[in-house]
């Protein structure tokens, strides 16, 4: 066999996607598995959304290559987008980055900012793509702990305390994933006033703002953050777009035009009819988010249950589309859920995919039909 390159050996396959075949295997071995470990919205995207990617079929020039930078009118969008629902004013034409899914800008990211030996400030729990971008890269990941005591949020002055001159990059995440957690005004101040200390570019990943979250925030809207930050965001949760691949990057022009550098020899451009459904979604009106919030939270009720009947605590004031639900003592996540897995036949993602933090949890998504989620709730009591 041809030997593989050595950046595979600290990177495993992403746990979902080895996960997912057990589980389709159980399902096709006709065990009635109700899936609560995903992120996905099974929810339709806006109608208006459809009827654009279906209106574009036939126009002329629809099927070429289209622009690394999407076409004018999409980053118009984003930009009138960001300005009604974050009070951030970007220009189109060189604070915006369209992409293929907010995934795809972290790869893109960390090849334009990171050398090799670079060190990544990565929060302990968080997003696993995080650590496993910065290994591919060649850079160090760095792990800062978050915690439930200190409501989810970095202790900077410890960050500090223990060095950070070799830090390019620090990834936060708030509305936070997986524990639903809220940044406040101050921990946004705080992280750019860190950042401008010491030199190191804060991106945010921002997908979950708008799922039961009544104060949507940017980080860009804070004072001096173009110096050090940029943003991603996604249609994936907001309009149920998580298939149609269409995230966004955000800030500074020389940061964007870097992470552009990459982009454009990596793709050939975003087919014209995702962009034209995903104008309309961005002009939505307040109406689509009270009407996706609304099935949210009756979802979110039942899920409550659920983890109240697998003797879990959990924060009621959380935010985002799962419930990080705290396990008792005497309970291992990963035991637990395979054990749920085998004898209730649900699914459930155990906190500890998402670091050493996150032993004592599991995840609960809202993702799944209210019918779903009472069948689950009805195995379980």
């Amino acid at each position: 066999m041809i030997q593989l390159a050595n950046r595979l050996q600290s990177v495993e396959e992403y746990y979902f996607s080895k996960k997912l075949r057990e589980v389709n295997i159980l399902k096709a071995q006709g065990k009635p598995i109700i899936n609560l470990g995903i992120g996905s919205p099974d929810l339709n995207p806006p109608e208006r959304v459809l009827n654009a990617l279906v209106e574009t079929f036939n126009e002329n020039g629809a099927h070429k290559y289209q622009s690394y930078q999407g076409v004018p009118e999409l980053r118009e969008a984003i930009c009138g987008f960001y300005k009604r629902h974050f009070n951030v004013p970007l220009s189109p034409l060189t604070e915006v980055l369209p992409l293929m899914g907010s995934k795809e800008g972290i790869l893109h990211i960390s090849m334009a900012f990171l050398n090799e030996g670079d060190e990544v400030l990565i929060p302990n729990p968080g997003y696993p793509t995080y650590s496993s971008v910065t290994k591919l890269v060649g850079a160090k990941p760095v792990y800062y702990d978050l915690d439930e005591d200190n409501n989810w949020h970095p202790d900077l002055v410890a960050l500090e305390m223990k060095g950070v001159e070799n830090v390019k990059i620090m990834w936060v995440n708030y509305p936070h994933m997986p524990t639903g957690a809220n940044a406040t005004n101050k921990l946004f101040e705080d992280l750019i006033a860190f950042a401008k200390r010491n030199d190191i570019l804060i991106v945010n990943d921002n997908p979950y703002s708008f799922i039961l979250n009544r104060y949507p925030r940017s980080i860009l809207k804070y004072r001096d953050a173009s110096e050090v930050c940029l943003e991603l965001n996604s249609l994936s949760k907001t309009f149920n777009m998580a298939g149609w691949r269409v995230g966004m990057l955000l800030g500074k022009s020389e940061y964007v035009n870097a992470v552009l550098r990459v982009k454009s020899n990596m793709d050939s451009g975003m087919f014209l009819g995702i962009q034209k459904g995903a104008i309309e979604a961005l002009n939505c009106s307040d109406m689509w988010y009270l009407s996706l919030n609304s099935v949210y939270e009756q979802r979110r009720q039942i899920v409550w249950q659920i983890a109240e009947a697998l003797n879990c605590t959990y924060d009621s004031n959380a935010t985002g589309l799962f419930v990080w639900a705290k396990l008792p003592d005497y309970l291992n996540a990963e035991e637990y859920i395979d054990l749920i897995l085998k004898e209730k036949s649900i699914f459930i993602t155990p906190g500890t995919i998402f670091g050493t933090n996150g032993n004592r949890y599991i995840r609960i998504s809202l993702c799944a039909p209210q019918d779903q989620l009472e069948e689950a709730l009805a195995r379980l009591r």
